[in-house]
């Protein structure tokens, strides 16, 4: 039980911090409401512990074999979040009826796991850190994978609701326009952090 609470410590910290995954749920709650961000929101808190779930039960192996597949994956996924901040940064606004944009579906957030860096980050260093390769592996992993489910939860609804309630306050199209420009930038600085070596 006690490594339950510190997983879930570890979720939670990794969960509720700024990250891509957080950054684009809350402009969805923005730019599209609560009821058209709830695929993305499911695709999170689903695809994370399945990702977790891959990586522990064999995906580790074959980075380890293979590390140019790895290498790979990391620079896919910079070129796509730098796609996804220009998309962000270009959505039109819903204030005024004319809004083309359309919120990510449940199966392009979960597929975007696979690409989000931080989610590499986390997924790995969790695996790394709380399992024991003397005892049964696959129910370790499973452990990891549905807290991680537990704790995603809470950590993507607080940041879906942090964009509902910035909706509230962005009145005109001139504003939510700002703020799609600005966290457009703060996903690419997320990315340039990410991607830059220790």
């Amino acid at each position: 039980m006690e490594l339950v609470f510190t997983i879930a410590i570890f979720a939670f910290s990794a969960g509720i911090t700024p990250g891509p995954n957080n950054i684009m749920l809350m402009t969805s709650g923005v730019n599209f409401g609560i009821k058209r961000s709830m695929p993305h929101l499911l695709g999170i808190i689903i695809g994370f512990p399945s990702m977790v779930v891959a990586i522990g039960l064999g995906l580790s192996a074959v980075f380890q074999a293979y590390p140019m597949t790895h290498q790979v994956i990391k620079v896919a996924g910079i070129i796509y979040l730098l796609y996804l901040s220009w998309r962000i940064a270009n959505s039109s606004s819903n204030l005024e009826g004319k809004q083309t944009a359309k919120p990510f579906n449940f199966f392009q957030a979960a597929a975007f796991q696979w690409v989000n860096p931080k989610g590499w980050i986390m997924a790995v260093g969790a695996i790394a850190t709380f399992t024991d390769i003397s005892h049964a592996l696959i129910p370790q992993v499973l452990t990891i994978a549905v807290v991680f489910f537990m704790v995603a939860l809470p950590c993507a609804s607080i940041w879906l609701s942090f964009g509902i309630g910035l909706k509230k306050l962005l009145k005109n199209e001139r504003q939510q326009r700002i703020f799609n420009i600005s966290m457009a930038l703060l996903l690419v600085l997320s990315i340039i952090q990410m991607a830059l070596p220790d």
